[in-house]
């Protein structure tokens, strides 16, 4: 059976298999054949791990931070090895490995307690929609700070083309997630909307993508300026994700990971 104890087994698999595609797309100057495969390995290595926890919590694995943290990791993969295979950045697979492995080695220094408690608000038909999607469009704006950091050094026009894809996918995977959010609360809390702090950082992370994506239709902003605005709506994005957990007025947050009652 496969437990929490077990993941460092599927980690180190992981991140080997991660590392090795990045290497062969860096010495190669097409498409690697071999990158996408043992990226696509890693990623199923991983996704093993989440669907064993799974079945062995006998609930979905994303109650708690580490738990959240393992899907990031996971579609982290996917988003980088999508890119790679759409634009042939031959970079990208090592920074999305980077982000993945990050979140990789903080579950295994901070392994948390995964029970098969489920608070009675999560026992709900929006709570595996809600939280994958939003997991998966954090991932894609993952890859879109990426492509801004590297654009503010190269300043190349490809880049900004790129992030103009990765955020409209991006955003729109956060929008859905919003919105079975609201459903959510209306089911378990009885209101679409009550200004939690976590709701305020999502309005606060998703606004600031909007901004991104007004101003680039209108065309008239420095791609210096572009790149910044999507490095501080990913900063926001963390905020709204964990760093509100360490907020005082967010103790009483009904979205605390943790939570248990």
């Amino acid at each position: 059976m496969i437990t929490w104890d077990n993941f460092y087994l599927f980690a180190v698999a992981s991140i080997c298999l991660w590392l090795t595609g990045a290497i062969f797309a860096l010495r190669s100057s097409v498409r690697s054949r071999m990158a996408v495969v043992l990226t696509i390995a890693g990623i199923t290595c991983l996704g093993i791990f989440i669907a064993g926890l799974w079945i062995s919590l006998q609930r979905p694995p994303l109650r708690t931070m580490g738990e959240t943290r393992l899907w990031y990791s996971f579609f982290m993969g996917i988003a980088g090895l999508l890119t790679y295979i759409r634009w042939k950045y031959r970079w990208i697979l090592s920074f999305s490995t980077l982000l993945s492995t990050v979140f990789v080695i903080i579950n295994l220094l901070k392994p948390e307690i995964h029970d098969q408690s489920l608070m009675p608000a999560l026992q709900s038909i929006w709570f595996i929609p809600h939280v994958t999607v939003y997991m998966f469009s954090y991932s894609v704006l993952g890859c879109a700070f990426i492509i801004a950091l590297c654009g503010l050094v190269h300043h190349k026009e490809e880049y900004l083309v790129t992030a103009d894809n990765l955020v409209y996918s991006g955003v729109a995977f956060l929008s859905i997630g919003m919105l079975l959010g609201s459903l959510w609360a209306k089911e378990a809390w009885g209101n679409y909307w009550s200004w939690d702090p976590k709701e305020t950082w999502a309005v606060v992370t998703w606004m600031g993508y909007l901004l991104y994506i007004h101003l680039r239709l209108r065309r008239k902003f420095r791609k210096k300026m572009l790149y910044v605005i999507l490095i501080f709506s990913f900063l926001a994005l963390q905020m709204c994700w964990y760093g509100v957990n360490y907020l005082p007025s967010a103790q009483q947050s009904v979205h605390l990971y943790n939570r248990n009652n």
